[in-house]
């Protein structure tokens, strides 16, 4: 009996072998194949996630991104509901759903309502009777819009609300078929820019931030910096109070957490690889300890922010014996006065590398040398300015790096530029 069970044995040992020897091969040497769904073409989702895609592959082969345009957030989430797409973008205040997760915030996107120079809008206000193009019901910017008209007491009784595609909205703003048009885009869009200039169009304040948050606590309040959308003349002629909502990297829940934290480390680890390809990425910035980004957050995506972490009990052994201290009041009040000062920092950083972003534009889009060395004196005084609040602690040192970054980074596109310009002017 023995002797015919263990060539049986033998034979189970060696097959589970050869079983175990493929699973770990293909494991190995699987390929994953991602799709992104986006936004349209001549979007910003779109531009972003093409960079995405190459710097993603060049750094893993293993990983392969498919770009997928779509008609905005809604149809995004269908697909990944349908695992039609495994990874999508999307504004913060897009409803939670249980197969999305979060990964991570990307840039700021921005409330964009231009009027005509004869259609006498000068706010938000004025729309009363006008004819406004807003985007396609589905869309992140849709949503917004009636959002913000909401707050203004303003419904669709009051004016002519025109929904049309991108590239449609903009075509009736230059021939004059509306009065003023709203869409929700990363700042610096040079399509924006180009609208603006060709139809002397007027970028209106929203100024009402705070009380918007009431509602829409995912808003954030910022500055336009002026000459955003060019410099002579520039547009804005001023810094134009905004608001913004975060775009926002989202995944669908099954994808595997090893792939996902491999995407969110190439976010973070070759960020420069992707502001090279895409400008507006040096946006980017890692969530807070705690911070929500709206649904909850993907294992892979918390396994990298949390790996230089540590532990527990590292963490609050110490702490623990102070618990019942009696300047717990006292240390809550610092803490308090700590996080205002931070806050105030963090912005004052942003902006300045908000108006980078803006001369990186200007430059790619300047056509002589002398608009190009205006440029480069507009950088240098930003240089000063920075070194000056980092002096006076009016920034971070974490928030200079940062800066110092894109600082880097305009300087180097200048550099290009005004070497490209050389080798194509007549000797």
């Amino acid at each position: 009996m023995q002797s015919k069970l263990i060539p049986s044995l033998v034979v189970l040992s060696g097959l589970a072998a050869v079983g175990l020897t493929a699973n770990w091969l293909y494991l190995n040497n699987r390929v994953y194949h991602l799709t992104i769904a986006t936004g349209s073409p001549d979007g910003e989702y779109y531009a972003f996630a093409k960079a995405l895609e190459t710097v993603v592959e060049s750094r893993n082969p293993k990983i392969e991104i498919t770009v997928k345009e779509s008609n905005g957030a809604q149809q995004n989430l269908e697909w990944l509901d349908q695992d039609e797409a495994q990874l999508a973008i999307v504004q913060s205040d897009t409803p939670s759903r249980s197969s999305a997760n979060a990964v991570a915030f990307l840039f700021p996107e921005v409330f964009h309502l231009m009027a005509r120079p004869d259609s006498g809008i000068r706010s938000v206000e004025d729309l009363r009777g006008k004819r406004v193009a807003i985007m396609p019901q589905g869309s992140g910017s849709y949503d917004l819009f009636w959002r913000l008209a909401q707050h203004y007491q303003l419904d669709q009784k009051d004016f002519t609300p025109v929904s049309l595609p991108p590239q449609e909205a903009y075509l009736a703003l230059r021939q004059g078929r509306v009065d003023a048009l709203f869409r929700v885009m990363a700042m610096g869009n040079p399509a924006i820019s180009s609208l603006l200039r060709e139809t002397r169009s007027q970028l209106l304040p929203i100024d009402q931030v705070e009380s918007l948050r009431l509602s829409q606590p995912y808003l954030e309040a910022l500055t336009i910096p002026k000459g955003t959308y060019g410099g002579s003349p520039p547009i804005p002629a001023e810094g134009l109070p905004g608001a913004s909502v975060r775009a926002l990297l989202i995944c669908r829940s099954s994808v595997d957490a090893a792939v996902i934290q491999e995407i969110t480390r190439t976010l973070f680890d070759f960020r420069n690889e992707l502001v090279a390809i895409y400008p507006r990425s040096a946006a980017m910035r890692l969530p807070e300890a705690g911070e929500n980004l709206g649904m909850p957050l993907h294992p892979g995506a918390e396994a990298f922010y949390s790996q230089d972490q540590p532990s527990f009990l590292d963490r609050y052994a110490e702490s623990m014996g102070l618990i019942f201290s009696v300047g717990v009041v006292v240390l809550s009040s610092l803490w308090q006065l700590r996080l205002r000062l931070e806050g105030k920092q963090k912005n004052r950083a942003d902006s300045y590398n908000y108006e980078i972003l803006a001369l990186i534009d200007q430059a790619q889009q300047s056509q002589s040398l002398p608009e190009l060395q205006a440029i480069q004196r507009q950088l240098l005084v930003i240089l000063h300015q920075v070194i000056t609040d980092l002096d006076q602690d009016r920034i971070t040192a974490e928030s200079f790096q940062s800066f110092a970054f894109s600082w880097e980074m305009a300087a180097t596109a200048i550099r290009h530029r005004e070497i490209m310009m050389k080798s194509s002017s007549p000797v």
